[in-house]
């Protein structure tokens, strides 16, 4: 019989097996166990401290699949463990006919090696699921995921968080190719309320969207470049690419620059100053804006 206490068992001998650089942590070399310390699965996993501890002693109960999910990524779970992650938690696993947010781990590992490249992962009705440092450092932390507050069809069409930039283009195709991925997804997904709660909230509160959307506009991600006016270190003019996790739904935006550009300098120079200045300038809305 399954319970709290397997539950804890198993998220300790997960984080334990979890070395910090599969993580893209430093290791200082002071550990009495090679794995992941508590505060370092709550700071990769958006959680507190104090909720690892209780879930790990068996003291909190029913955890909710974002809570879940969010500790499959940042243990770099496969979907194997994933699924039994859920078991354990007496939660029903994600079937095959929901948007699935699961990075495996594979594409994690990737995705944490290319660290002088600001990324960030939406799943197949375009919902933010993880970022790296450089990201954030870039744009600032994302909204609390409530609502339609990290889903960057509602970023584009409806509107983008108060004081953060547009991660994608208003430009006609490619809001044509955002339609088109949820049209794709609503085929693939036909029973995922989630999602048909996005295209609804969208056809309401968008003209736009409701009229790409009776229209059977049909629509491709390309290449875009975009310019960032960055507070600490000024404009930084990048390369957006979309790219795609064969056997996934994923999709993942990478910004970059060409090398011995100045923006590519001024990249470097905002991945040394780090998450913290951004965190500061994400609660300045003048701080960064994106030139359209």
């Amino acid at each position: 019989m399954t319970g709290t206490s397997d539950l804890g068992r198993a998220l300790h001998a997960w984080r334990d097996r979890t070395k910090p650089a599969e993580a893209g942590l430093p290791d200082d070399g002071g550990r009495r166990a090679p794995g992941l310390r508590r505060e370092e699965l709550a700071l990769l996993a958006g959680l507190s401290v104090d909720y690892i501890v209780r879930l790990e002693q068996g003291r909190s109960t029913n955890p909710s699949p974002q809570v879940l999910s969010a500790l499959a990524r940042a243990l770099r779970l496969t979907t194997a463990e994933r699924e039994h992650l859920f078991v354990l938690a007496g939660q029903a696993a994600p079937s095959a006919g929901q948007v699935c947010d699961h990075v495996p781990a594979g594409v994690q590992r990737l995705l944490d090696r290319l660290t002088g490249t600001p990324l960030s992962v939406y799943d197949a009705a375009w919902n933010l699921i993880t970022w790296n440092p450089l990201w954030a450092a870039l744009f600032g932390d994302p909204p609390p995921s409530r609502g339609f507050g990290r889903n960057a069809v509602w970023w584009s069409f409806v509107a983008p968080p108060a004081g953060y930039p547009q991660a994608v283009s208003r430009k006609t195709g490619h809001r044509a190719a955002f339609v088109s991925d949820l049209r794709a997804a609503s085929a693939r997904y036909p029973k995922d309320a989630g999602l048909a709660a996005l295209i609804d909230g969208l056809r309401a509160r968008s003209g736009d969207f409701a009229a790409l959307w009776d229209s059977g506009v049909v629509g491709v991600h390309e290449s875009l470049t975009k310019t960032v006016r960055h507070a600490s270190v000024g404009e930084l003019t990048l390369d957006c690419d979309f790219l795609a996790a064969l056997g996934t739904d994923l999709r993942i935006m990478a910004f970059s620059a060409a090398e011995g550009s100045e923006t590519a300098e001024r990249l470097r120079l905002l991945d040394v100053i780090g998450v913290q200045a951004a965190a500061d300038e994400a609660r300045d809305p003048q701080g960064v804006k994106l030139i359209m």
